[in-house]
C-alpha cells in the first residue's frame, strides 16, 4: 500500500498544483494498476487522500497489463462524451513489492529484471474553459485484443512455479505475438492517419502480391508512418520490443530515443511508460504546436493499443517535467551488451 501511495499521491499532487486544479472539481477518476489490486481500491485511496466529492465517478482497472494507460484514456473519452462539461483524472501506476518473484524459473525471473515502480497522472477535459490551457487534443484511439487466440492469451501469464512461488511468466514467443497484434492495430489505425499516397502504395502492393504467380518477388509495402506523425512513444517493454518496432516501421534513432532513454533510466514502468516518453519529448523542446504524437502500448491478453494526440500549445509554454529534470544529460549511449567481469 505504501509503495503505491507514494507514487500515486506525489504524481497527483504535482499535477493538481501545476494545473491549479481543486480536487473537488474532478468529476471522473480512473486508476489502473495491473498486478496490485488492493482493497480498498487504488482509486478509493486517491479519493480519500485528496478529499474528492462523494458523487465522483470512480473506476479502477486491474489485470490489463502495460497497455492499461491507453485503455484508461479510452474509458475517460467515452465517459466525457456522456457527461459533458466534465473533468477526468487518470492515474497510471504499478506496484511491484507483493509480486516480486523469489523462485528460479527463468521465464518468471525476467519480470524482476525489466519492471520498475513508476506512475503518472493525466487530466482530460470536455469543459469549454479548458480549451485555452490544454496541451494536447486526442484525435484517434484504436484498441486491439488477441485474447481469442490461445497463444496470445497465455504469452504473459500469472502462475505458480514447481515450488509454489507466484510470478508472471513471459513466453519466448512474445515478440511474434506482439508483432501480430501491432499489425492488426496498424491496419485499423492506418486509414485514419496515413496520407492517401501511402495508403495507395500499400493497397497496390497487396493487389500486386495477389495477382502475381511468384509471390516471393513482391513485398508488401510498409507505409511510412513518419509522414503521419512527428513523434513516437513506444511502450518501453524491453530493448528487443523497441528495436523490432524501429526496424519494422522504418523509424530513425531519434524517433525511438524517448523509449530507449525511458527504458534506460526508469526500466519498464508498465502503463505509465508512454507518459514518461511524452515528457521526454517535451523536456527536449521538440514538441511544437501542430505536431502529432503516436503512443503505442502492449499488454497482457494480448493487447496492442494506440493513441494519437495533437499538440495545441506552443513549445515555450511546455515546462520540463520532474521526471526529466536532468534532461540535458540525455541521450546517452546504451550498448547492446555489457561484459561482466
Amino acid at each position: 500500500m505504501e509503495e503505491a501511495a507514494t507514487v500515486m499521491f506525489s504524481a497527483v499532487k504535482d499535477l493538481l498544483e501545476k494545473t491549479n486544479t481543486n480536487p473537488k472539481v474532478i468529476d471522473i477518476l480512473i486508476s489502473n494498476g495491473s498486478i496490485f489490486c488492493p482493497t480498498p481500491s487504488l482509486s478509493a485511496m486517491v479519493v480519500n487522500k485528496f478529499r474528492m466529492r462523494s458523487n465522483i465517478k470512480s473506476f479502477h482497472l486491474s489485470g490489463m497489463g502495460c497497455s492499461a494507460g491507453i485503455i484508461a484514456v479510452s474509458l475517460a473519452k467515452d465517459l466525457l462524451r456522456v457527461h459533458r462539461n466534465s473533468l477526468a483524472l487518470i492515474v497510471s501506476t504499478e506496484a511491484l513489492n507483493q509480486q516480486w518473484y523469489t523462485g528460479k524459473n527463468p521465464s518468471m525471473l525476467l519480470t524482476n529484471c525489466l519492471f520498475r515502480m513508476g506512475g503518472a497522472a493525466v487530466l482530460l477535459s470536455s469543459r469549454e474553459q479548458d480549451k485555452s490551457r490544454a496541451k494536447y487534443e486526442l484525435q484517434h484511439l484504436v484498441r486491439t485484443t488477441k485474447a481469442q487466440d490461445g497463444l496470445s492469451h497465455s504469452c504473459v501469464y500469472q502462475d505458480v512455479d514447481s515450488e509454489n512461488n507466484t510470478g508472471i511468466s513471459i513466453s519466448k514467443g512474445i515478440l511474434n505475438v506482439a508483432g501480430d497484434a501491432l499489425k492488426t492495430n496498424i491496419a485499423a489505425l492506418g486509414p485514419l492517419v496515413l496520407p492517401i499516397s501511402e495508403q495507395m502504395k500499400y493497397g497496390f502492393s497487396i493487389i500486386g502480391q495477389k495477382v502475381r504467380w511468384d509471390k516471393r518477388r513482391t513485398r508488401i509495402y510498409i507505409p511510412k508512418f513518419r509522414k503521419a506523425f512527428d513523434h513516437f512513444c513506444i511502450h518501453a517493454g524491453g530493448r528487443a520490443v523497441i528495436q523490432a518496432i524501429e526496424k519494422n516501421l522504418q523509424l530513425s534513432k531519434e524517433d525511438v530515443e524517448p523509449s530507449r532513454m525511458t527504458l534506460y533510466k526508469y526500466g519498464n514502468t508498465s502503463s505509465s511508460s508512454i507518459w514518461y516518453e511524452l515528457c521526454y519529448i517535451e523536456a527536449k523542446g521538440r514538441m511544437k504546436r501542430g505536431d502529432k504524437v503516436w503512443q503505442i502500448a502492449f499488454g497482457s491478453g494480448f493487447k496492442c493499443n494506440s493513441a494519437v494526440w495533437k499538440c495545441i500549445t506552443e513549445n515555450s509554454e511546455v515546462k520540463i517535467a520532474n521526471a526529466w529534470s536532468d534532461i540535458y544529460s540525455y541521450p546517452v549511449d546504451v550498448p547492446d551488451a555489457v561484459k561482466i567481469l
